[in-house]
């Protein structure tokens, strides 16, 4: 039995059910129960919340998110193997764990969850940041999570943190810190997985602010900050035309110098180019 509950270790889950991770999924399992539980306690105080995770996989997340107090966990799951590991998890932890097959990119999490909800993934790398994208900008804010617990690829989260004028800075740093809190929490090393990564990986922390740092139209700054990061070496006047005709203009009016490049402006500073471009 594991260390954190009465189920099996999960070399032996795999074993038992002939998971082996596949690439085109974007699968990397953590087997260390230990560590999946150390991660769990990264959300936060999880007694009399939902908890929603994406792909789950032979479900060593969802037994740390249980056993650390999780009122109720709801998993998507795409790959049809992982559901019979799923389903003994499920009974050791009556009434706690519900599992749909499907893909989370077309699945609306709120039919099944109730209010407080946190999100913790180990995200497949093929739809990590697309789902991030997609907690950061609903249209309606604050939205259904109270915080996101995600861990990507190293180099996405350096990106989700990073400063102006940073290589990493861009489109996810300025969608995260927008509307959120974010900072690493956590680093693990490709050997920390089955198979191994090429590269290392970081769990990243986001709490939802209560009002964004500064007003704007999330579908407006999210076209904005994409076409000006990615040209992101030529002039936001270049990089931006195909925005508005008179992209110059709206510039100068958010305060931004049509020379300037994406890297060199702020926040406040896309977010007032967002509200110029939303101008009649």
């Amino acid at each position: 039995m594991s260390t954190i509950d009465n189920l099996p270790p999960l070399r032996d889950v795999i074993e038992t059910h002939e998971l082996r991770a596949r690439k085109s999924l974007g699968q990397n399992f953590l087997l260390d129960l230990n560590l999946t539980a150390k991660i769990a306690r990264q959300a936060g105080d999880l007694t009399g919340c939902d908890v929603l995770e994406i792909g789950p996989g032979p479900g060593g997340l969802t037994r740390g998110l249980l056993s650390e107090g999780a009122r109720r966990v709801l998993a998507i799951e795409k790959d049809p193997r992982c559901l019979p590991a799923l389903a003994e998890i499920s009974d050791a932890y009556p009434d706690r764990l519900q599992v749909i097959e499907g893909d989370a990119l077309e699945i609306d999490p709120l039919q099944f969850l109730t209010p407080p909800i946190r999100v913790a993934a180990n995200l497949p790398y093929n739809v990590g940041t697309e789902l991030l994208v997609r907690w950061l900008t609903p249209k309606d804010w604050p939205p259904y999570w109270q915080s996101l617990t995600l861990m990507f690829q190293r180099e996405v989260a350096h990106r989700i943190v990073a400063e102006p004028g940073s290589k990493a800075y861009g489109r996810l740093a300025l969608l995260a810190q927008w509307r959120a809190d974010a900072q690493i929490v956590l680093n693990l090393p490709p050997e920390a997985f089955t198979p191994p990564p090429k590269v290392s990986s970081a769990v990243v922390h986001l709490t939802a602010l209560p009002q964004p740092r500064f007003p704007a139209d999330a579908a407006v700054l999210n076209r904005v900050v994409a076409a000006a990061f990615n040209q992101r070496r030529k002039m936001l006047r270049a990089a931006l035309k195909g925005v508005a005709p008179d992209i110059e203009d709206r510039l100068l009016a958010a305060g931004i110098q049509p020379t300037e490049r994406a890297e060199q402006v702020s926040l406040e500073g896309f977010c007032a180019l967002a509200r110029a471009v939303a101008a009649p």
